[in-house]
């Protein structure tokens, strides 16, 4: 059984896989076997690729603004010169903008759907069609519970998130006949930069902890196993999901 969750072989691609979650994802992948190509947004994501390369798997980085219309287009071509088309593509990377729903200005929502939601699907579909060529491949989005709750004063992340388990939905309908799987993770809190301000509020932090049953911040290592299963043959049979991770938040 254990060889079902191996991914020898396979390259993946992960977005924002300079720190936090795309890193332990990047490294988790890798540990599974695959190489892997590590995406930085603001900054190189070469320490997680020294990282896999340690582990004696092949890593390299890349760089492109998904901010950019362009972004996205550009990192996958860069991608498939160095290591070939992705077996494996991780939507990972997101901003995100506080502030309260009148005075959100519209140029950040642009931004932050461009970065969450947009540069997401323009990856799909670069990376779909090659899978769908090979009649194989896994696409897993990194969604948030904030695709089932509204939140406060971050109209345009909600948007953005909840955008994406849909469009993961919409996706997997259409190329699940093509052996293509598309799934989603939804992580609940975890300790991450975009979640630092909340950490630091001591009022809000004891709020979120009092609610979580897991009694916790969730850890990036945490989100490790559920995309790995999603990248692995051992979820051949699962598309179309949003993969719950958030120590019960949303059951209580």
């Amino acid at each position: 059984m254990a060889d079902r969750f191996r991914l020898d072989g396979k390259t993946a691609l992960v977005t924002g896989a300079a720190s936090g979650l795309g890193a332990a994802i990047a490294l988790a992948l890798a540990e599974a076997g695959a190489a892997v190509a590590c995406h930085g947004n603001r900054r190189p994501a070469e320490e997680t690729a020294g990282e896999i390369r340690k582990l004696g798997r092949e890593g390299r980085s890349f760089s492109a603004d998904l901010s950019a219309e362009d972004g996205a287009e550009r990192l996958f071509s860069d991608v498939v010169v160095a290591m070939g088309a992705p077996d494996i593509l991780i939507n990972n990377a997101g901003t995100i903008h506080r502030a309260a729903a009148e005075d959100h200005e519209l140029e950040a929502w642009k931004r932050v759907l461009q970065v969450n939601l947009t540069s997401a699907f323009q990856l799909c579909q670069l990376a779909g069609r090659e899978m769908l060529k090979r009649r194989q491949g896994k696409i897993i989005n990194i969604a948030s519970m904030m695709s089932f709750q509204g939140g406060i004063r971050i109209a345009a992340y909600v948007a953005s998130k909840g955008g994406m388990a849909q469009m993961t939905k919409a996706l997997a309908n259409e190329w699940a006949p093509r052996n293509v799987q598309v799934n989603a993770i939804a992580p609940g809190y975890f300790r991450t930069e975009n979640t630092s301000a909340l950490q630091k509020d001591e009022t809000r932090n004891r709020q979120i902890l009092e609610r979580i049953p897991a009694g916790r911040w969730g850890e990036p290592e945490d989100l490790t196993g559920a995309a790995v299963f999603l990248a692995s043959p051992a979820s051949d049979y699962v598309t179309g999901t949003v993969l719950v991770v958030d120590g019960g938040w949303l059951a209580r």
